[in-house]
């Protein structure tokens, strides 16, 4: 079987699929791909199902030796690429590209500059050993592949739907790290419980990532936070991915893919699904602003 053995890991690296649905009566989350849009675009470059098994690495920085022909791409944040070929020539690429890597290349990338999470897919997607029909590391449940060390072997699967159509595609526009990044959002389903100026203290000011930020969830400060006209307690409700959670001190908590199946504290707003990718890709101390929709 064809398969990466894993050279060297720097911030950080997991398999992530499509996620597990369906556990939340167990006290499961999804899981999966925190940028689902790029870990999508990863998948089809390189010709695969949409539920093959990437790999997620933080800030990129992760290097992988190939066993066999191999075919590659990397989207996300975008990060320096090159192979080393087996007679130890080396070949420049590049992110959002398709690459072909022969029997003991070795695919280096680098450390991005803007942007926290990169995807790594190859043709027939990563066969790690799936826990309850997924791939995917659940980071708060502790549950499936665990993290990724030097000296693992990957061994690549049969969920290739076709050839590469493909070269590249254009990489993100990039932007300047002080740069705020707009998330979208529409009110509810607790909007009732905040003062009526919570709209203006939401999308008037920047918010800035907490270093305590993670697959569950972006945690977030300003100057000024929501404030709540109602103070009583909320009793554990159901949440879904991009909740906008306010805990006491007003504050959101953006929910990622890792998030908790319920929640003690009123949802304000939700983002939508292009924000939530937009969400996963920002690193501590990154600004951001709110936009809401409706």
């Amino acid at each position: 079987m064809t398969a990466l053995t894993v050279v060297q890991v720097g911030y950080g690296a997991t398999t992530q699929d499509l996620g597990r649905p369906g556990f939340s009566d167990m006290g499961l989350g999804a899981a999966g791909a925190a940028d689902r849009g790029s870990a999508a675009l990863a998948n089809r470059l390189v010709g695969n199902r949409p539920d093959a098994a990437v790999l997620e690495a933080l800030l990129g920085s992760v290097t992988l030796r190939a066993d066999a022909y191999v075919v590659a791409a990397t989207t996300g944040a975008a990060c320096p690429v090159e192979v080393e070929r087996a007679d130890g020539s080396v070949r420049g690429a590049a992110s959002h590209e398709v690459l072909l890597l022969a029997p003991g290349d070795t695919l280096r990338i680098g450390t991005a500059t803007v942007g926290l999470r990169t995807y790594v897919a190859v043709l027939g997607g990563f066969a790690v050993d799936p826990v309850l029909g997924s791939r995917s590391w659940d980071s708060l449940a502790r549950l499936g592949p665990p993290p990724l060390s030097a000296g693992d072997v990957l061994p690549v699967g049969d969920a290739r739907v076709s050839w590469p159509i493909v070269d590249a595609v254009p990489q993100p526009e990039p932007r300047w790290p002080d740069e705020s990044v707009v998330l979208d959002v529409v009110p509810g389903p607790r909007d009732d419980w905040f003062t009526p100026e919570w709209r203006t203290t939401l999308t008037g000011q920047d918010f800035s990532v907490s270093a305590d930020s993670d697959r569950v969830g972006v945690r977030t400060t300003a100057e000024t936070p929501l404030a709540r006209s109602v103070a009583r307690e909320l009793p554990s409700e159901g949440v879904e991915t991009g909740s906008l959670q306010v805990p006491p001190e007003g504050f959101p908590v953006l929910f990622l893919a890792d998030h908790p199946v319920t929640g003690g504290y009123p949802v304000v707003a939700v983002l939508t699904p292009s924000s939530i990718d937009l969400a996963a890709q920002l690193r501590p101390g990154d600004p951001l602003r709110f936009r809401i929709l409706g």
